[in-house]
C-alpha cells in the first residue's frame, strides 16, 4: 500500500515540528502505510495445511497481560482445534459421552448453532479431529468414526456416515482422530491402512483401504511436479494416493511403537518433513524421483501429536516437550527452549505463534539464528494441548477440559 503522503509535504512537516515530534509523526504514517490482511482457517493447519497462516498486520509485540480477551465459551472436553470462516467458528467438545459440533459467532462467542450425537469420551476424554468447512457444509468425524456432513450456515444434517460399522475399519488405540480434507469431489478420512475416500456431497463411498492400519494424522495435499496427491501418515508410514481415486503413487515405511504416526506430514517443494515420538525420530524425503528418498533422519524432532511448521530454511516444532529449530537442508539443531510441554504452534507473518501446555501464548520470532520471545499471555487454568489458531485478528487457545478463549489482536487505527 502506497503512503498518502508525498515526500514533498513530509518534509513541510519535519520543518514544521522538533526532532522528537518528526519521529512520532513519522511512525504514524508508517502505521498508515502498512497493509494489514485478515484470513480465514477454515480447516486443521489452515489453508494449505501447512500450519502457516497469510495473516499479516497483527499487533504480536505485548506488554503488561497481554492483549484483550473478546469472549470465552465452553464446549466441552476434547483437543480439536478451530476452523474459522467469516464471522463463524466451528469446533467439537464432549460432554456426557455425547458428541457436539459447535457453530459460534467470532464477535462475541455466542452459539448460532450446535448438533450432537452419542459418543463415548474414551480415554483422554473428548474429541480429536477439527471440522473442515468447505462450500455450503462443515466435514466432522468423531474418535469412533462417526462421519457428519452438515450445513455450515444451519448444523442441518446432510449427510452422515458410520465408517467404523460400514467400513468394518479397527480404530487405532486412542480413537480417530485425523481431520477430514476435501479434495475435488472427494471427502478423505485416515481410516483404514490407506485411508477412504467419500464423496462430499451424498457420502457413498468412493474407494477405501483395507480395515486395520488407521493412525492418527490428518490427510494432507501436496504438488510435486505435475503430480497432485494427498498424503496420508498410517500405522505403517507415510503413503502418496491419488485423492480422486486413493491409488497409491508411492510409500515410505515409519513404524512407530503403539503405531503412533500422529504429527501431520510437512511438504515444502520436492521435499517432505516427518516425524514421531516414542524415540523414533524425524526425517526430511526427497519425493523428486518419483519414490522417497531420504536425505536426511535423526532424532532431534520427536513429536508425538503436533505437526511442526516449516518457514524459510527451517523446522520448528515440538521435541518431546522442548520447542526446537532445526536445519532444513541438514536436520541441524539450531536452537530449543524448554518449557513447552505438550503445546504446539502455527506461524505468521514470519513469527510463531505458540501455545503451551500450562497455557502461556507465546509470539515468538521465526528466526534460525535464537529464541526471541516478542510477547506473551496466560491464558486460564487448564491443559492447553492443542495448537493455537490465528484467523481475522483473533487468536483462539483451547483447553482439554472445554474453555475456547479468544483475544484481540487486531491493529488498532
Amino acid at each position: 500500500m502506497k503512503s498518502p503522503f508525498t515526500s514533498a509535504s513530509l518534509r513541510v512537516l519535519q520543518r514544521c515540528a522538533g526532532a522528537r515530534r518528526w519521529w512520532a509523526l513519522a511512525a504514524v504514517f508508517a502505521a498508515l502505510a502498512t497493509p494489514v490482511l485478515g484470513a480465514d482457517w477454515p480447516q486443521f493447519r489452515g489453508p494449505q495445511r501447512n500450519g502457516i497462516s497469510s495473516e499479516t498486520g497483527w499487533v504480536s509485540r505485548w506488554t503488561g497481560a497481554g492483549p484483550r480477551q473478546l469472549w470465552a465459551a465452553k464446549i466441552g472436553q476434547g483437543y480439536s482445534s478451530i476452523a474459522v470462516k467469516g464471522a463463524r467458528v466451528y469446533t467439537m467438545g464432549n460432554s456426557g459421552n455425547r458428541d457436539t459440533v459447535y457453530c459460534l459467532n467470532a464477535d462475541n462467542g455466542r452459539v448460532i448453532w450446535r448438533h450432537s450425537y452419542t459418543c463415548a469420551a474414551g480415554k483422554y476424554g473428548g474429541t480429536r479431529a477439527t471440522p473442515t468447512v468447505d462450500g455450503a457444509n462443515v466435514y466432522t468425524i468423531s474418535r469412533e468414526a462417526q462421519a457428519y456432513c452438515l450445513n455450515a450456515t444451519t448444523g442441518k444434517v446432510v449427510w452422515y456416515k458410520d465408517m467404523k460399522r460400514e467400513l468394518r475399519a479397527q480404530p487405532p488405540r486412542w480413537g480417530f482422530a485425523g481431520s477430514p480434507l476435501v479434495s475435488g469431489k472427494v471427502v478423505i478420512y485416515n481410516v483404514g491402512s490407506a485411508g477412504a475416500g467419500l464423496d462430499k456431497k451424498t457420502g457413498r463411498v468412493i474407494w477405501k483401504s483395507s480395515a486395520s492400519g488407521s493412525a492418527y494424522a490428518s490427510p494432507t495435499p501436496y504438488t510435486v511436479g505435475s503430480q497432485k496427491g494427498v498424503a496420508i501418515f498410517t500405522a505403517a508410514g507415510l503413503v502418496g494416493l491419488n485423492p480422486a481415486t486413493g491409488r497409491a503413487y508411492w510409500q515410505h515405511p515409519w513404524r512407530t511403537q503403539y503405531d503412533v504416526n500422529a504429527a501431520d506430514p510437512v511438504f515444502t517443494g520436492n521435499y517432505v518433513f516427518i516425524t514421531s515420538d516414542y524415540n523414533k525420530g524425524c526425517a526430511l524425503l526427497n519425493l523428486s524421483s518419483g519414490r522417497p528418498k531420504a536425505v536426511w533422519q535423526n532424532r532431534d524432532m520427536r513429536s508425538k501429536f503436533h505437526s511442526s511448521v516449516i518457514v524459510g530454511g527451517a523446522i520448528y516444532g515440538n521435541d518431546m516437550n522442548t520447542l526446537k529449530c532445526l536445519d532444513l537442508r541438514t536436520g541441524a539443531l539450531r536452537w530449543q527452549q524448554r518449557g513447552l510441554g505438550r503445546g504446539g504452534l502455527m506461524a505468521a507473518d514470519g513469527k510463531l505463534i505458540v501455545l503451551t501446555e500450562r497455557g502461556e501464548l507465546q509470539i515468538i520470532q521465526a528466526t534460525p539464528t535464537g529464541y526471541t520471545q516478542l510477547g506473551r499471555a496466560q491464558m486460564p487454568p487448564g491443559a492447553y494441548w492443542t495448537q493455537p489458531v490465528l484467523a481475522n485478528g483473533r487468536i483462539y487457545c483451547r483447553s482439554h477440559e472445554g474453555n475456547l478463549i479468544c483475544v484481540d489482536v487486531r491493529a488498532r487505527r
